[in-house]
């Protein structure tokens, strides 16, 4: 299985045609210059906008963990729960800006305080895995059903974590955990993993909606990118040979078994064997994932150790099409989704959708030189500034309608947390450090 999948997606790599390698213009002197000035604005966002609305009032020191709840303005709200997901993002975004030279006061015992947390109260010790979901006093769990989602961000947090601070501990703890899931959920004749069980690792009763709202007996391409993701992160920390062999598979799902044929985007929904669902309401694209899923596997290919190469036209195909139905050239930003060949139809800008742009779009560049990802990136990162971005009250809005008008929604939610705008500011400036 695992020679077939590496074979089928080397092939379908390099067979795919490129959408704009025939047209493909480098970029001059003066738009490289250009853009790399547009650092010193990213950084400020970084260290004045995003990392000081979390660090450290985020940090909950009654109860364990951190909060994330806050109102549109970034006030303190009552209540609220604890989720594996963002408490594990949260732990992910304090360990990854200890590895920056953007690291401040006080994020070492904001990391050491999450991991606790994880570690503690979010394991679940009679069954192993980590709970779904606990009370915001950590002390009664509301969902301790597993779900491969947030059992793969737990798995990067706390991997993260080991790195940035040399605790061989936490990553002995990592690898525990992998081990776990792997024999849990692994699906060794098919490729991937099985998604949802119950508390006890057991099948999940059939009335039982899983967290991402997909029929428990699903795979996602969504859940085995954020898997993929995390299995890179293990795999720096601890060079695990399981860990590898597993990341491989993962890379041959992520540019194979989840990509649509002829239209080269991906849909979510598949069943046990890979075959895709594509009803009216499963056959989308959602540009930000196809987005993510670009530079997340070109991520994924460094950490194995791996060429990029035989991927760049496909990956310039999944790109073009987002940029065909999705991109606004006017205003800059990428909508949310839209169905099968046709144009976004979700024309919200969600705040994550830009963040992954303006990674995928400096990846795209740094393999092909093509001017056109530069452009994409620099009209997305105005957009962010000065539409995205909540500079008066701090963090992003979490997303814009298309008359420019920022939605009212919260700034922090069991879905809304640091990660995905920190981890982008973080990799862009990086690289940008890193342009010519």
């Amino acid at each position: 299985m695992r020679d077939v999948l590496r074979t089928v997606a080397a092939v379908a790599a390099l067979c795919l045609l490129a959408a704009v390698g025939a047209s493909a213009q480098p970029a001059p002197a003066a738009t490289i210059d250009r853009v790399k000035a547009l650092a010193p604005r990213i950084e400020q966002n970084l260290r004045e906008n995003v990392v000081p609305f979390w660090f450290p009032r985020c940090v909950d020191t009654v109860n364990g963990g951190y909060t994330v709840h806050y109102g549109p303005k970034g006030e303190v709200l009552g209540g609220g729960v604890k989720m594996i997901v963002t408490q594990a993002r949260q732990l992910w975004l304090a360990s990854a800006l200890l590895r920056s030279r953007y690291a401040g006061p006080g994020l070492r015992d904001a990391a050491d305080h999450g991991y606790r947390f994880l570690r503690d109260v979010m394991w679940d010790k009679a069954n192993g895995g980590f709970h779904w979901q606990v009370d915001v006093t950590g002390k009664q769990v509301m969902r301790g059903q597993k779900h491969l989602y947030g059992q793969a961000f737990a798995i990067y947090a706390v991997a993260e974590y080991a790195m940035a601070t040399g605790n061989k501990d936490a990553l002995a703890f990592a690898l525990d955990a992998f081990r776990l899931i792997d024999v849990r959920a692994h699906d060794g004749v098919h490729g991937g993993y099985r998604e949802y069980f119950a508390a006890d690792w057991s099948a999940a009763p059939a009335a039982d909606t899983p967290p991402l709202g997909a029929p428990a007996d699903l795979k996602l391409m969504n859940t085995h990118l954020h898997l993929l993701e995390a299995w890179a992160t293990l795999l720096r920390a601890s060079a695990d040979p399981l860990v590898r062999e597993r990341l491989i598979e993962l890379v041959a799902i992520e540019t194979h078994a989840v990509v649509r044929v002829g239209w080269t985007a991906h849909t979510d929904r598949h069943r046990a064997d890979w075959t895709p669902i594509l009803d009216p309401a499963a056959a989308r694209v959602s540009y930000g994932h196809d987005l993510e899923n670009i530079w997340l596997v070109a991520d994924a290919l460094d950490a194995l150790n791996q060429p990029v190469a035989p991927y760049t036209d496909f990956f310039r195909n999944v790109f073009a099409y987002s940029r065909q139905h999705g991109w606004d050239d006017a205003k800059g930003g990428f909508y949310d989704s839209g169905p099968k060949g046709q144009p976004a139809d979700r024309r919200q800008k969600v705040w994550w959708v830009q963040a992954e742009v303006i990674v995928a779009s400096l990846e795209m560049y740094r393999q092909t030189k093509d001017a056109a990802y530069l452009d994409v990136f620099e009209k997305t990162w105005r957009f962010i500034d000065t539409a995205q971005t909540d500079w008066a009250n701090g963090e992003w809005f979490e997303s814009i309608a298309p008359d420019g008008t920022p939605s009212g929604g919260n700034k922090a939610t069991p879905w809304k947390a640091g990660y995905h705008n920190g981890r982008a500011l973080l990799q862009v400036l990086d690289r940008l450090s890193r342009l010519p």
